[in-house]
């Protein structure tokens, strides 16, 4: 036989758990399916700064400090070491060319200027002397020549005489030999006389003139130890401006020490150190610009260095249209160097995001202005105003381009 089962009435606190586990069930497929999973950051948005993205000319530059410097400068240079016996000008002075600058005195180069001279005077009065002694004995020689030839002339005839006689058998043969002998003699004594003439004549020519070009060469050296001694005399080699003097009075100066230099000042260029990174990109014929008086002014590399010294390798420029009025030797300008002549792109402005992001993601706002995103980017190249993008922005959007350094992970930025 059945029984009948009877049913239990529901309790509240089952039907509350029901509740409960419903409810659960209800907020977790809702979380899985439509809530927002990113993270999220307060920020205060007067505290962050934002950029447009625009379209226009991209121009690639690089910003440099230039020095101005004279056209030409001309360093001044000890040939000569010696004491500082006398200073003519201060720096900071025009000078002219040939104007006197400073004075050495050299106790050593002085001295032996002295002995030169004295061995000149010396050489001289010994090729005086040699001269007039080998003169001498020249005029002696030829008057024995002389004394000889009468003394031929005279057997000659006598031989000559003796001849037509001997033929008619009028003198002995003894007296006939002796006068034959004696022609004879004599005529050797006359060839022997005539050579040593000769021979004395050209001695005295060749020892008068190996004197001469010891004469010569000794002028010669006393001329260089002149120049020497001039040297000690510190001299203008342009009209300009004396814009150094290294020198005191009593100062000892060692050969090849600078003093000075000395700033043509009828024109002026711009010495500029850029980084190594561009000098593949810097080359002669670049144009660039500087502001000066409330002006802009074109500039020119005239000449570009490829030595690299602590990671910068230096150039020369031309004011492309002569220096401005009121510049200076010494002056520092900010010049904008163009590295090509620019042309349409996507540009933002530069900010301190790229240090966190490399230039691979950025914020976006969104036009609400409410809230910005992250986003991914691709930028291009880059001048010290801003960044060329190539993708992911368009004109017109705003982006946060300020430092992302305390933002670590945050995907959204909610604008407050």
């Amino acid at each position: 036989m059945d029984r009948v089962i009877e049913k239990k009435p529901n309790t509240l606190k089952k039907i509350a758990l029901i509740t409960g586990a419903a409810t659960a069930g209800v907020l977790l497929i809702y979380n899985l399916l439509f809530a927002e999973h990113s993270s999220k950051l307060n920020v205060d948005s007067e505290r962050i700064t934002l950029g447009r993205v625009q379209s226009g000319m991209f121009q690639e530059f690089i910003a440099i400090d230039g020095s101005v410097d004279p056209l030409k400068t001309f360093y001044l240079d000890i040939i000569e070491g010696g004491r500082v016996e006398n200073i003519f000008t201060d720096d900071g002075r025009m000078v002219e060319k040939g104007d006197t600058i400073l004075k050495l005195s050299n106790t050593t180069l002085q001295i032996d200027f002295m002995t030169r001279e004295t061995q000149l005077y010396d050489l001289m009065n010994e090729r005086q002397n040699s001269e007039i002694t080998m003169k001498q004995d020249l005029i002696r020689r030829q008057n024995e020549l002389a004394e000889i030839e009468y003394s031929l002339a005279l057997a000659e005839r006598k031989y000559s005489r003796n001849k037509m006689l001997i033929a008619e058998k009028v003198i002995p043969q003894e007296e006939f030999n002796a006068s034959k002998d004696e022609y004879q003699y004599l005529s050797k004594r006359k060839m022997l006389a005539d050579r040593s003439v000769k021979q004395d004549a050209q001695l005295m020519e060749d020892r008068l003139r190996q004197l001469d070009m010891s004469i010569r060469r000794m002028q010669a050296n006393i001329d260089m130890a002149r120049r020497t001694l001039n040297n000690l005399y510190v001299i203008a080699p342009i009209t300009g401006q004396l814009s150094t003097l290294k020198a005191e009075v009593g100062e000892s100066k060692s050969p090849g020490e600078n003093i000075g230099q000395i700033d043509d000042l009828n024109g002026y260029k711009v010495k500029a150190n850029i980084d190594e990174h561009y000098i593949s990109r810097v080359y002669p014929g670049l144009q660039g610009t500087f502001d000066f008086n409330g002006k802009t002014y074109p500039v020119k590399v005239a000449k570009v260095f490829p030595e690299v010294q602590n990671n910068t390798f230096q150039v020369d420029m031309e004011f492309a249209e002569g220096a401005p009025a009121g510049i200076r030797r010494g002056q520092t300008l900010q010049i904008k160097l163009n590295l090509n002549d620019g042309g349409k792109a996507v540009l933002i402005p530069r900010g301190g995001f790229y240090q966190s992001t490399g230039g691979n993601w950025i914020f976006v706002v969104d036009q609400s202005g409410q809230f910005a995103t992250k986003r991914n980017i691709k930028l291009g190249r880059q001048n010290p105003n801003h960044y060329e993008v190539l993708d992911g922005l368009q004109p017109g959007e705003q982006v946060v381009v300020s430092s992302y350094d305390s933002y670590g992970d945050i995907d959204r930025l909610e604008l407050k």
